[in-house]
């Protein structure tokens, strides 16, 4: 029987134990006396996961008595006093990665103390630091809290209602590394995990069963919940060839493996699953998702991410560049910055990759024609300043910090690169408007900064728009380094196959990363007995624990996958 198969957007993994659902059944094992602390993120709806808690409890006949810890956070004015930063004080849209611990959002903790006759609920952000006797997780995926704050209805960590509306800005540089390192320690203790997306019937999981499933999660080829995004410059190539967002305007940007946000599916396919961070897996078992190599360079922050940017039927992207190294840890603190590769996954006649600056560029010319395009409107010709070349399918295109770059429209681009991925800095947006008619951010001051004059051009040609080169090869396959730069700490190769063939490998105690970019699809079976099947265009994620592994071409065609790894 073939192993074919198309796209599958939600992946599951199935796991020993069942799923539960709702809360009844999760309240099942509270008595009275009992203080139980239900941390979790900002965006849930934690008025609603509080009246199901008591309502359940209730329904047994317990009495219960609530703390919202929201209402112990600090004022908002000392909130953003601790989370203030000299080096971008004013700054509308970027801040520096906040090294503020939970606690100290809170002045001062309550004690709600035990009662013999109810069940204490404490619940919201923070609330596994009160003293408690047992521990629940009530998780979200981050896709939920930036749409709560783009839509206008959600608020930062700390903020009270009548502040104003929350921003990305708080939540991408201060709210989320609070919380995720706050989450991460949590895991190990928590006795129970809530999956809310819905928050009137979460699904779950015991504590002993989340930790068991991400420690088989571990040791086993994974993929994370793929999502799109739309934007103004979005196409159409993965609502039509992927099915996804078909009720949105566009398909732009493409998570299939970006680890602060990314999530795995457990569970059964037709029945309850719970979404698990991917960090808090990484978190939990560094050495066996990264390797120790690699986990002595980058901690538990996993380092590489996969993703699509789709301008089938869309627009440019902006022209764009990332953080230098040094720029990256003053300014944004970081501790390593967003080199990135561009793998045309689709392009052709007529398309384009805009990337590096002209050997003739005047850079004093382009810093005014910039600002003058933010300022005041008025358009510039990019090609002036910023070469390009040809959007030629399968060919690669390396992009170290400091290099301008794009993609041009009708191209959809397997974008290759390290983690720190909200720092994209504009120099032009072709006077784009979002979806509520404002200009969309320029950042030309941070932009030109990190501009590398050095990446100019016939250097870039040569060193940015790489010729394959074969690093080993077998019986009807080959396997070729397609991606690599002295600065960049990851490298990017493409293995080819014949039709039905099988190629050996190895994680040589590093983890790998493939994605199937030509053909039906491939099998992956490792030396531990796990088995994988890869469709065309799915990212997986080989964990370093995984050793040794066969890889098989599926379907009556050639089939060509790239990996990506740490060097």
């Amino acid at each position: 029987m073939s192993e074919v198969r198309g796209y599958e957007a939600e992946p599951c993994y199935s796991i020993s134990a069942e799923v539960g659902a709702g809360y009844r059944e999760a309240v099942s094992g509270l008595a009275p006396g009992l203080v139980l602390a239900v941390d979790g993120p900002v965006a849930v709806d934690w008025e609603s996961v509080a009246a199901g808690i008591c309502e359940a409890l209730a329904a047994r006949a317990v009495a219960t008595k609530q703390t919202d810890l929201r209402e112990h956070f600090a004022p908002w004015p000392d909130v953003l006093a601790l989370t203030a930063s000299a080096v971008l004080e004013d700054d509308p849209d970027f801040a520096p990665l906040s090294r503020a611990g939970l606690a100290d959002f809170f002045t001062g903790l309550p004690d709600p103390g035990a009662a013999d006759d109810t069940v204490t609920v404490v619940f919201g952000p923070g609330a596994a630091l009160v003293p408690h006797d047992r521990l629940w997780y009530a998780d979200l995926p981050k896709r939920y809290a930036e749409a709560q704050i783009t839509g206008g209805t959600g608020r930062n960590l700390g903020q009270p209602a009548g502040t104003g509306a929350g921003t990305t800005r708080r939540l991408f540089y201060i709210d989320w590394p609070v919380l995720d390192r706050h989450r991460d320690t949590l895991v190990s203790g928590v006795d129970l995990w809530l999956d809310t997306q819905d928050a009137q019937a979460p699904s779950w999981l015991e504590g002993a069963v989340l930790r068991a499933a991400l420690a088989d999660l571990a040791g086993r080829p994974f993929r994370t919940r793929p999502t799109f995004n739309t934007t103004s410059w979005g196409g159409h190539w993965a609502q039509e060839q992927l099915g996804f967002n078909q009720e949105r305007a566009n398909t732009a940007l493409g998570y299939e493996l970006i680890a602060p946000e990314s999530g795995i599916l457990v569970g059964t396919p037709d029945g309850p699953r719970v979404e698990v961070p991917l960090q808090a897996l990484v978190a939990s078992h560094p050495e066996a998702i990264l390797g120790d190599d690699v986990h002595a360079r980058f901690g538990t922050s996993f380092p590489i991410r996969f993703d699509y940017l789709d301008t089938v039927g869309g627009g440019n992207l902006s022209v764009h560049c990332h953080p230098q190294s040094d720029y990256m840890r003053r300014v944004f603190g970081w501790p390593y910055t967003q080199h990135e590769t561009y793998y045309m996954m689709l392009g052709g006649p007529g398309r384009q990759v805009f990337l590096g600056l002209r050997q003739d560029a005047d850079l004093a010319a382009f810093r005014h024609e910039a600002d003058r395009a933010f300022h005041d409107g008025v358009p510039f010709d990019i090609e002036q300043y910023v070469q390009t070349f040809p959007a030629d399918p399968h060919q690669i295109f390396l992009i170290p910090g400091g290099t301008p770059h794009g993609s041009g429209e009708g191209n959809v681009v397997l974008e290759i690169s390290a983690t720190p991925y909200l720092y994209s800095l504009r120099l032009y947006d072709w006077l784009r408007k979002d979806s509520e008619g404002r200009q969309r951010p320029v950042h030309v001051g941070h932009a030109f900064e990190n501009l590398d004059p050095d990446r100019s051009g016939e250097a870039v040609a040569r060193d940015l728009v790489p010729t394959p080169r074969t690093l080993r090869s077998g019986d009807g396959w080959h396997e070729d380094v397609i991606g690599r730069l002295p600065e960049m700490f990851f490298e990017v190769r493409r293995i080819a196959l014949a039709p039905d063939t099988v190629a050996d490998d190895d994680t040589d105690h590093r983890f790998h990363v493939l994605n199937v970019v030509e053909g039906d699809g491939i099998l992956l079976e490792t030396s531990g007995g796990h088995r994988h099947v890869l469709a065309y265009a799915e990212t997986l994620t080989v964990p370093a624990a995984v050793g040794a592994y066969r890889v098989r071409a599926l379907g009556g065609g050639p089939v060509r996958y790239v990996k990506a790894l740490v060097r």
